[in-house]
């Protein structure tokens, strides 16, 4: 087995030569021989490294210094049913996530967050993120200015749980991401020469061409997401890079591939923050900095490599050198202090049943923080926010790139349409959705056969039928798009990836080939087995009503899934109001109450069955309504009560219905997502 300093030392070696190859990750240097004020160092460094072609690309770096002062985060915790009504005066209790955390990063520098579940890890990271809901009180500044939206479009930020699209390829994903995040002034050569960099960065080769996977069917490995995840923001070249837990689920060569790769990113002048689960004492080596919380309160916060030298002159110090760092701090976040045994062994004992003791640790521990850690820290971040050349690059970068985009609008839609009709052409000419329309299809015309005008009662439900189906057909599908779509939505447009008017319009544009064929279909089998109308006119005049009738269904269900967000909610109250559409459309009841007739002119179903009717048959028609006898269709009650005069009234309520109900969802949309 390798000894650890050289085990360090290959880890570096590593790094080097991928570096080589890679516009990303500067050359490694020692922890010891960074400043994160020598920025000449690494710029002379970067030039060296980095290919000509790349130069776009390094132009955009502008280092970040992080510092967050005082970060304090409450939540109001919600009450369960069981509570007691009557005691609505009293205060709502809350819970303090995070109190009184600070720190400073600096360019160079990969900081740790280190602490056991529940401890506010993942809010203190959302919250540098500036992506955490609610008001957060305290300071953070980003080269001693606040939270923009230049900063948030070089700052890369990796869930825990990787949103991902599953039947593209890791390649796909990581090639639209770049059309989309990168310069637009770089041409799609280089920003597909930059994928390709990243890939062999990552060690993605020999899975780049298989799809990503998600829960119903297999794809890459836990540990290829979570890569695949990292490269996503990696392709922007981030100023300030946040992951939460990168190395969860991971074996430990995997995770140390990774975290070296982050140190990589940080020493190329980057400012890299992380929460890592449990890691190990190789890993613990790479970090910089750490800072360990305990239910939300810091206990530790500065260089890593001073932590045990801390705890040690407060008087917990580890019995045997062999003891991972990083398991000693989680066990004293937990209360958990060694126990000194007699023959001069140190062991721990979780003391599970003495809450008190662990409670009056934790105690000792964050007093002693905010006595000998707090003030020093104070300090360091003050000195620094009198330093002016932290901040000139950043206010330059703000002023430059404040309230840009990185690509057109039309550049954002071309792409996103792209990608939006690769994911979704599985599920949109599924196997399944074309044998249910089919299977509906052929066995309407069966029972319809060759009906003719002496059986006009049939050819009104026929019609009436028409309309029904493809109401509810669009409408429930349509319902699923939003909700499910959510978690990317949000993460993408938490990166300002693109703008929400052009995912809107790519979503529209592309829902329109599936949804316009297969009615197409339907109606071309149906239309001629059911015995309507032998007339071109009349059967394009059809299949016209019957496609504008699915666009106003699927932006009924498109606002229903935006506004409620929720698959059994909006399913529920889609239901319901297509059963009220279903009884006002005017087949089955022709009398309603004059106090309640309104609702057939908000009924889409009613409006589209009264087209069907006046295109279908004429005003002189005349049909066989007993032996020998004739009458006019006009006059059959179910016609006659419909009143088939005015169908540009319809039309134009349609229309009306068709753009309303699809700026409504935009409107949900937009009120829903981060801005």
């Amino acid at each position: 087995m390798m000894p650890p300093d050289r085990q360090e030392n290959n880890t570096i070696n590593l790094t080097n030569r991928t570096d080589n190859v890679l516009v990303h990750a500067e050359p490694s240097m020692s922890a010891n021989n960074v400043s994160p004020y020598s920025e000449d160092p690494i710029s002379a460094q970067r030039r060296e490294a980095t290919p000509a072609r790349f130069s776009i690309l390094r132009q955009s770096l502008h280092p970040v210094t992080l510092k967050f002062k005082d970060v304090a985060y409450t939540i109001s915790l919600t009450t369960s049913k069981g509570t007691n009504y009557f005691a609505s005066n009293h205060p709502k209790a809350t819970r303090n996530v995070l109190n009184g955390v600070s720190g400073i990063v600096k360019p160079g520098e990969l900081l740790a967050m280190l602490g056991p579940s529940g401890s506010g890890k993942t809010t203190l990271l959302t919250a540098l993120a500036g992506r955490l809901p609610g008001k957060v009180s305290g300071t953070i500044t980003y080269n001693g200015q606040a939270f923009s939206s230049s900063v948030k479009r070089k700052t890369g930020f990796v869930t825990q749980d990787d949103v991902l699209y599953p039947h593209l390829t890791v390649l796909e994903t990581l090639t639209y991401a770049a059309l989309l995040r990168l310069p637009k002034n770089l041409s799609r050569e280089k920003k597909i020469e930059q994928v390709e960099l990243v890939i062999v960065q990552l060690g993605l080769t020999r899975c780049r061409n298989n799809v990503v996977g998600g829960p119903l069917f297999r794809g890459v490995s836990g540990g290829e997401r979570k890569r695949v995840s990292v490269g996503q923001e990696m392709l922007v070249n981030p100023n300030l890079l946040l992951l939460d837990e990168p190395t969860s689920g991971l074996d430990s060569t995997t995770a140390q591939r990774i975290v070296a790769t982050l140190r990589g990113l940080a020493r190329g002048g980057r400012t890299v923050i992380t929460t890592i689960h449990q890691p190990s004492s190789r890993l613990y080596r790479m970090f910089d900095k750490v800072v360990v919380l305990s239910e939300g309160c810091p206990i530790y916060s500065g260089l890593a490599s001073q932590a045990m030298e801390y705890f040690g002159s407060i008087g917990y110090v580890s019995g045997f050198n062999f003891l991972n760092p990083a398991d000693f701090l989680l066990d004293l976040a937990n209360g958990i202090a060694p126990d000194v045994k007699q023959d001069d062994q140190q062991e721990f004992h979780g003391r599970l049943d003495n809450h008190d003791d662990q409670n009056s640790t934790k105690e000792f521990l964050i007093s002693s923080y905010r006595k000998n850690l707090h003030p020093a820290l104070q300090a360091e971040i003050r000195q620094n926010s009198q330093d002016p050349s932290l901040s000139t690059s950043g206010v330059s970068s703000s002023r430059r790139c404040k309230n840009q985009w990185t690509t057109t609008w039309w550049e954002q839609f071309k792409v996103l349409l792209r990608r939006s009709l690769q994911e979704r052409r599985h599920e949109s000419y599924s196997g399944l959705r074309i044998f249910q329309v089919m299977s509906v299809a052929i066995l309407s015309g069966l029972l319809w056969w060759h009906s003719d005008t002496s059986h006009i009662q049939d050819q009104v439900g026929l019609l009436f039928f028409f309309s029904i189906f493809w109401g509810f057909f669009p409408l429930f599908n349509a319902i699923f798009a939003f909700p499910q779509e959510r978690p990317m939505l949000v993460k993408e447009r938490s990166s300002g990836m693109y703008r929400l008017s052009s995912y809107y319009f790519a979503r529209m544009a592309g829902d329109l080939p599936m949804e316009l064929v297969l009615p197409t279909i339907f109606v071309t089998v149906t239309y001629w087995m059911g015995g309507l109308k032998p007339s071109l006119i009349t059967f394009l005049l059809t299949l016209f009503i019957i496609l504008f009738n699915v666009l106003v269904s699927q932006g009924l269900g498109l606002a229903l899934g935006a506004i409620l967000m929720d698959v059994k909610q909006a399913t529920t109250l889609a239901s319901v109001t297509m059963l009220v559409f279903l009884l006002a459309g005017g087949y089955y009841i022709q009398h309603i109450p004059p106090f309640i007739a309104w609702l057939k002119y908000i009924s889409f179903s009613y409006y589209c069955y009264k087209l069907l009717l006046g295109v279908q048959y004429s005003v002189n028609e005349v049909y066989e309504c007993g032996l020998g006898m004739h009458c006019r269709v006009m006059e059959f009650p179910a016609i006659k009560y419909l009143g088939l005069n005015n169908l540009w009234w319809d039309v134009a309520a349609l229309t009306i219905m068709l753009v309303g109900y699809r700026v409504l969802a935009y409107a949900a949309l937009k009120m829903g997502q981060p801005h």
